[in-house]
């Protein structure tokens, strides 16, 4: 029988500005998401998030759906611009006040409330400053940290501080296809040393002013090699280190990994011997956020820089609609991977998910996925395996509670248990919805009925 720990916690997670909308109501500042959705040429679909799933207004109606899910948690981010306009100084007391009714309208539900700090929005005034090319950026994310914890930290038992850390340096400095939209293999390196040591100078003014507990949510990819090619074995190897290790190795083990200097060759820089305490802070858990694997092999070419590395698709695999190979296997080796690495700090999946073509509602207002809803069992059933093997999961967050803006897609990608339809605003529960909330009501037993599919 397939059934998780009794204290295993199920939940769906969001964040702030693929969902909320109204991202200037209420004394609200811009964030450099909010100017780059409406440059020319941003989002692929020349769409923008200004009423997104309009939940800023709508969120007593998502929560009563997060009841009909049987929710245990919700994770969410808040909107840094949202609570002070300009990053630093005067709080916005409306924006706070936000967060601060979310939270105890989550707690009346009996729903945990697990916040992100950061996820991507930053403040433009201070993308205007530098951003978190500037080593200031992280002293500003501190007293940010500070000021909510303060609000909030009575009643809010579980915070993560930087939601994937790594997709902010990667397409932000590297590519070029997210905020500031750049491409500087210069400022990279010093863009995920400022990230890392706001993370673990918040996780010091946590310690300072409550009690519970505080993690980092890092993108895991496994990278496995096209082959047995030794130039492919080390294009894979680069490839972890860069995604996967990058954020995992100064926080867990208090260093970079060696391949790091390979990669970015002269621009990286020789740090400080100091920063390395500040970002080491002890954690209470990691967020591990698990989609898809990739296999790789060695690419020379000016558009595989800095790693060397590109994609293979594979030949009769699934893939979904991001172009991601659907591989449930490769989220327990990933589980017992980090286990050998990393010791058995206690992990949650943060997010876990996959985005499909759905069809419109039918008359019934039924909108069936059977794809997604395959996923979330085969890929639970791989995580119920690790369990069983000794990870130290303690629980499970689907991606997405709703279909949302997802970043330079717009709304042409859908995560979400629950359909949205934007031009209206009216959800609509997907099956995999209702097999999801048939999951926590069971802690996973009904996963059992299902194993030899």
């Amino acid at each position: 029988m397939t059934t998780f720990p009794k204290d295993f916690l199920w939940g769906a997670a969001t964040a702030a500005f693929q969902i909320e909308g109204s991202p200037l109501a209420d004394g609200a500042g811009p964030s450099n998401w909010l100017r780059f959705s409406h440059q020319p040429g941003g989002i692929l679909t020349g769409e923008n998030a200004d009423i997104a799933c309009d939940h800023y207004q709508r969120w007593p109606g998502d929560l009563d759906l997060m009841r009909q899910l049987g929710l245990q948690a919700y994770r969410f981010s808040l909107s840094w611009s949202r609570i002070m306009p300009e990053g630093t100084g005067a709080v916005n007391g409306p924006g706070l006040d936000f967060y601060a009714r979310l939270v105890d309208a989550l707690l009346d539900a009996g729903i945990q409330p697990v916040p992100t700090l950061f996820h991507w929005d930053l403040p433009d005034a201070l993308a205007e400053r530098g951003g978190w090319r500037n080593r200031d950026c992280a002293e500003w994310f501190a007293d940010y940290a500070g000021i909510v914890f303060q609000r909030l930290g009575d009643r809010v038992p579980r915070w993560t501080t930087h939601n994937e850390p790594w997709v902010v340096v990667d397409a932000g400095y590297v590519h070029g296809v997210h905020p500031p939209g750049i491409r500087d293999l210069s400022a990279a390196p010093h863009v995920t040393h400022n990230l890392l040591r706001g993370h673990g100078l918040a996780v010091q003014n946590f310690r300072a002013e409550c009690r519970g507990e505080i993690g980092i949510v890092v993108n895991q990819e496994p990278k496995d090699a096209a082959g047995d090619d030794p130039a492919d074995q080390a294009a894979a190897r680069r490839a972890d280190a860069y995604m996967n290790r990058q954020f995992l190795d100064p926080v867990l083990l208090g260093s970079y990994p060696d391949e790091m200097a390979e990669i970015f060759a002269a621009h990286w820089p020789d740090f400080p011997a100091a920063d390395f305490a500040q970002i080491q802070q002890p954690i209470d858990f990691l967020g591990v956020n698990y989609y898809t694997r990739s296999v790789n092999r060695f690419d020379p070419s000016p558009t595989a820089q800095p790693v060397q590395a590109s994609q293979v698709r594979r030949p009769g695999a699934l893939y979904t609609e991001m172009e991601w190979e659907v591989r449930p296997r490769s989220l327990y080796e990933l589980l017992m991977r980090l286990r050998k690495l990393y010791g058995d700090i206690p992990l949650f999946i943060t997010e876990n998910g996959a985005a499909f073509a759905d069809p419109q509602p039918d008359e019934d207002g039924r909108i069936a996925d059977p794809l997604r809803t395959e996923y979330f069992r085969t890929h639970l059933l791989a995580l119920y395996d690790a369990v069983a093997d000794g990870s130290v999961v303690r629980g499970y967050f689907a991606w997405s509670l709703l279909d949302n803006f997802e970043w330079t897609f717009g709304f042409s990608k859908r995560f979400g248990l629950i359909g949205v339809d934007f031009a209206t605003g009216e959800r609509h529960l997907k099956d995999s919805a209702l097999f999801y909330r048939d999951v926590i009501a069971t802690n996973g037993e009904i996963l059992s009925d299902s194993r030899s599919r």
